[in-house]
């Protein structure tokens, strides 16, 4: 079953790139060598309506992102640190030392500015540096307070 406005959506980009116009019975009109809706729109424009009208921009531009991320901080960088998530207008890159994390805490702001020219759909507004460490037993916003297990490890 279709929703309302998934058809609706539908409908819009049939009449935009392409198809017939159905008449009140139900039947298409009539067929007329260069009329309207005869030339077929580009794929291009009808993916990026239809990514548009269903809010998929932000999730496929995050997408994009990680998977060009060497080439945004380069290979050095990129063999030692990786997004790793994207919570609330943050991306979350895990380093895989404390130095890496130091520099790239020190290039926040280059970085926040190369990530908007090239992916302006991403949303990117702030940037977490994570360094390696011990395991965390807090996850979620929503966790006791206090040390964690202490009967784990024997």
């Amino acid at each position: 079953m279709t929703t309302p406005e998934a058809r609706n959506v539908y409908q819009r980009l049939r009449t935009k790139f392409g198809g017939f116009r159905a008449t009140d019975k139900g039947v298409a009109g009539g067929s007329q060598p260069f009329g309207a809706f005869r030339d077929p729109g580009s794929m291009a424009d009808a993916f990026d309506e239809l990514t548009s009208s269903m809010g998929w921009a932000p999730s496929l531009a995050r997408a994009e992102l990680a998977e060009h991320w060497a080439d945004i901080v380069g290979d050095d960088v990129a063999a030692h640190a990786l997004p790793t998530g994207f919570h609330e207008g943050a991306l979350e890159i895990q380093c895989d030392s404390s130095a890496w994390a130091t520099q790239l805490r020190l290039m926040k702001k280059n970085l926040l500015d190369a990530l908007e020219e090239r992916f302006p759909d991403a949303g990117v507004s702030d940037i977490v540096v994570k360094a390696p460490g011990a395991p965390s037993w807090k996850h979620g916003s929503r966790s006791v307070p206090g040390r964690g297990p202490r009967d784990t490890y024997g």
